[in-house]
């Protein structure tokens, strides 16, 4: 790594919860040695305490964690706290990823990867949950919807709507050039900083239904989230 990318990862806070002593500790090891600052876990109710304690900057989740249901509460709980997630799991099934994603994961990864594919996940996580934020006084209004980005609120008419992270970064992304359509892999290169490289395109896909969900009157058939058949997203003003 370099001494740039050594200096953005000084500071940052990485929690690595696993009942699996022997590879959390390999992992956690991988990742001091980029210069972050690691702490081990391997207790539900122990990761959610110190979350709330001292939220991190990301959390490497293991879904089998004693104490709670299989870890699907610590995701949602961490989801609510706003903190990036990156599932570290022996069975990486399609049911469990969209499980996964649809609880807010940002990453969904087996166990079979070396711990240098883990880092850089982790790295291209930190660099689009962190990157500094463009036009951050921007309020954006179009009909009874607003995004505002300062705040990193939605409103519905009226209506405070919440919504996880990534999803509003994905909402502001496309609010923003209304009318344009954008593929899943420009989504992911342009939200995520991602590519379907590391990131599978369902990430994307999953998000704009839990977005629909949450603006839309009638998700089926979506005011402002509109499908480009065979191409990706638009944002209809």
């Amino acid at each position: 790594m370099t001494r740039q990318g050594q200096d953005r990862s000084a500071g940052q806070r990485i929690l690595v919860a696993d009942p699996d002593v022997v590879l959390s500790q390999r992992l956690a090891q991988a990742l001091r040695e980029q210069g972050y600052a690691v702490e081990t876990l391997s207790d539900g109710r122990a990761v959610i305490d110190a979350a709330e304690r001292a939220p991190p900057d990301l959390v490497v989740l293991e879904i089998a964690l004693p104490t709670l249901a299989v870890g699907w509460e610590v995701l949602a709980r961490l989801g609510d706290l706003g903190v990036p997630v990156i599932v570290h799991a022996g069975q990486a099934e399609e049911a469990d990823r969209i499980v996964g994603l649809e609880l807010g994961a940002d990453d969904y990864l087996s166990k079979r990867c070396s711990p240098r594919e883990l880092v850089a996940r982790v790295r291209a996580v930190l660099r689009r949950t962190h990157r500094p934020r463009e036009m951050a006084s921007e309020r954006l209004t179009y009909g009874g919807l607003v995004v505002d980005v300062r705040a990193r609120k939605v409103f519905v008419d009226g209506r405070e709507v919440a919504l996880r992270p990534r999803e509003f970064d994905l909402l502001a992304f496309l609010a923003r050039s209304p009318g344009q359509v954008f593929s899943r892999a420009q989504l992911l290169e342009q939200v995520w900083v991602s590519s379907g490289e590391w990131q599978s395109s369902e990430t994307v896909t999953e998000h704009v239904r839990r977005l629909r969900l949450a603006i839309e009157a009638d998700p089926a058939r979506p005011r402002w989230l509109i499908t480009v058949r065979g191409v990706g997203y638009r944002f209809e003003a």
